[in-house]
């Protein structure tokens, strides 16, 4: 059974009110001028300042995904999906690679599978790595201390999954995962698919494997809740570009689905990206990937800003203090001063 996570209100806003925030370092970027925070509500105050500048943190790739904190290392881990490679940045070492040929397939090759991986999440407890490792159309677990490294799931019901995208985990080591067409070589095709539907899936401790929604046409972005009684999935769809909110029972189990977000009205050649990659903070609010960079809404559904970084934003995490927000725009890695805390463990 999943153990639900409690929140101490009056801790958190303790804890928001005295956010002493990083000092500056060398590694710590350049001011980024094509990014700026949009308002919608006097909400967003007590998130983010609209004041904030946003950071270039490093630049020079060709499309990154995936960002997850370690907070034992106080680094970051990115993925440059077609690089094949996974990067770390940190305020005291800036940015390295972290691993090459990132993707791999250590059982049968798969032709219609292109290389590198996308996912990321970093887990303090047992200083593991999860990785989408679309190569192998697999989630991988690696040992970050030793390198050790093995696919956890790679099928459900003897066919291989399309190409594993984001995930997010629950307190009891749960995992619930996306598993769009994006890594297969032919998306227009679906050459070489073996699942006939683009699924969301549950992988439990004990490696059972479960489907828990296949609704969407292209779901990509996922995050649980502070409570872990509702699951949100964006679906990078430009004919349908929504996040849903799937709400779980006590086991994790979903009982129900609801539209969230619509993100139509925000497609536009000014406002580049569809729903991708989301983090939660410790209040419920949810920091949305889609169309112009980050959308913020509260847990309610309703829009309270966006940060605008001129560029398809893939994914954002929170990391350090868990007040710095990381976004992956592109090629470029960006981050956001915030007022509020990320979840611990995202």
């Amino acid at each position: 059974m999943v153990t639900r996570r409690t929140l101490n209100l009056a801790v958190i806003g303790a804890a928001i009110t005295t956010l002493t925030g990083c000092s500056d370092t060398a590694y710590f970027g350049q001011a980024y001028a094509e990014g700026q925070v949009e308002s919608y509500s006097s909400e967003l105050l007590n998130l983010v300042n609209p004041q904030t500048q946003i950071r270039q943190l490093a630049s020079g790739f060709k499309w990154i995904e995936g960002p997850t904190w370690d907070s034992k290392r106080s680094q970051l881990y990115f993925s440059d999906i077609p690089n094949n490679r996974i990067h770390a940045w940190s305020r005291s070492s800036g940015l390295t690679t972290y691993l090459d040929a990132a993707g791999r397939n250590d059982t049968t090759p798969d032709m219609n599978a292109a290389p590198g991986t996308n996912g990321l999440w970093h887990h303090p407890g047992d200083d593991s790595l999860l990785i989408c490792n679309q190569n192998a159309r697999s989630l991988d677990s690696m040992d970050v201390s030793s390198g050790q490294r093995l696919a956890i799931a790679s099928r459900f019901q003897g066919r291989r999954f399309n190409s594993p995208n984001d995930l997010t985990r629950a307190a009891d080591g749960t995992v619930y995962f996306t598993d769009p067409p994006y890594g297969l070589k032919d998306r227009k095709n679906f050459t070489g698919i073996q699942q006939d539907y683009f699924g969301v899936y549950r992988l439990t401790p004990d490696g059972e494997v479960s489907l828990v929604s296949k609704n969407f046409t292209r779901p990509n972005g996922i995050a649980l809740s502070p409570d872990e009684s509702r699951l949100y999935v964006s679906q990078s769809d430009p004919l349908k570009p929504i996040i849903r909110a799937l709400s779980l029972d006590a086991s994790g189990l979903p009982t129900d689905e609801c539209l969230f977000a619509d993100l139509t009205d925000l497609l536009n050649d000014d406002s580049p990206g569809l729903p991708d990659g989301m983090v939660v903070d410790v209040a419920g609010n949810l920091f949305a990937t889609g169309p112009g960079g980050v959308i913020v809404f509260s847990p309610n559904g309703t829009r309270l800003g966006r940060v605008l970084t001129g560029r398809a934003t893939s994914n954002c995490t929170f990391g350090e203090d868990g007040s710095t927000l990381f976004m992956t725009a592109t090629d470029k890695l960006l981050s956001i001063s915030t007022l509020t805390l990320g979840l611990a463990g995202q």
